[in-house]
């Protein structure tokens, strides 16, 4: 599932293109010259601007839309206030994006993948994988104690914190950002510069290639890249 976040200005379409979507999976396709790639398949579908910020009513030009329908009695009032504004039906998932000019869309117009049938790359934010409590050897890449004599069941120790365990004079406590053994995965990662490979807006679909953050059925932020044209 997935929200689009499509947005014009004078010359058109403007570089803050922005959706979420719903990972599926990964597969194999093959480009014009027989290479086969690796790719993570996206399922896209049409959403709904539910509201429209400006300078004079919020302080900063953003639109906010909607995707997935969601049953009136699972909604508070306020929600479903709100989706009636827009002459719209309540959203499971909301989202906004701000922009630097003024948006041309209008509540409750409709937006779809196909704003992105002429991007090269994009940028994937998701939820990575939960991997429960980790040591630093699996979390940190650290190398361990040695193998040979002298090291009894301290393999995969992260050895001595040494002076760290002094937050410089503000208490015992290790200082921050001290490499440890702790909570690993299930944190907000962004991976950059994927190749868009097609996008079939007859079935709400986009190909990117390689992996991206976040287990299959997962929602993940795709936008338009920055760093790569």
């Amino acid at each position: 599932m997935l929200y689009v976040f499509l947005f014009k200005n004078s010359k058109g379409f403007c570089k803050n293109m922005m959706l979420v979507g719903k990972k599926v999976g990964m597969t194999q396709v093959y480009d014009e010259t027989g290479k086969m790639l690796c790719v993570t398949v996206v399922e896209a579908g049409p959403c709904t601007v539910l509201q429209v910020k400006t300078p004079e009513t919020d302080g900063y030009n953003a639109v906010q839309l909607g995707f997935g329908d969601v049953k009136i009695s699972r909604l508070k009032k306020p929600a479903e206030g709100h989706a009636k504004k827009a002459n719209a039906v309540s959203k499971r998932f909301i989202r906004e994006s701000r922009l630097a000019d003024a948006p041309t869309l209008k509540a409750g117009d409709t937006v779809t993948v196909e704003a992105f049938s002429g991007v090269k790359y994009v940028d994937v934010t998701g939820i990575s994988k939960g991997k429960g409590f980790a040591g630093v050897m699996k979390r940190h890449n650290f190398g361990g104690l040695p193998g040979s004599h002298g090291t009894e069941r301290k393999h995969r120790s992260p050895g001595s914190i040494a002076s760290h365990a002094s937050n410089r004079g503000h208490g015992g406590k290790p200082a921050k950002g001290k490499r440890m053994a702790g909570h690993m995965g299930d944190e907000k990662v962004t991976s950059k510069n994927h190749a868009l490979v097609s996008v079939d807006a007859e079935k709400n679909i986009m190909v990117i290639k390689g992996s991206v953050p976040g287990a299959n059925g997962g929602y993940v932020i795709v936008k338009q890249s920055k760093g790569k044209k």
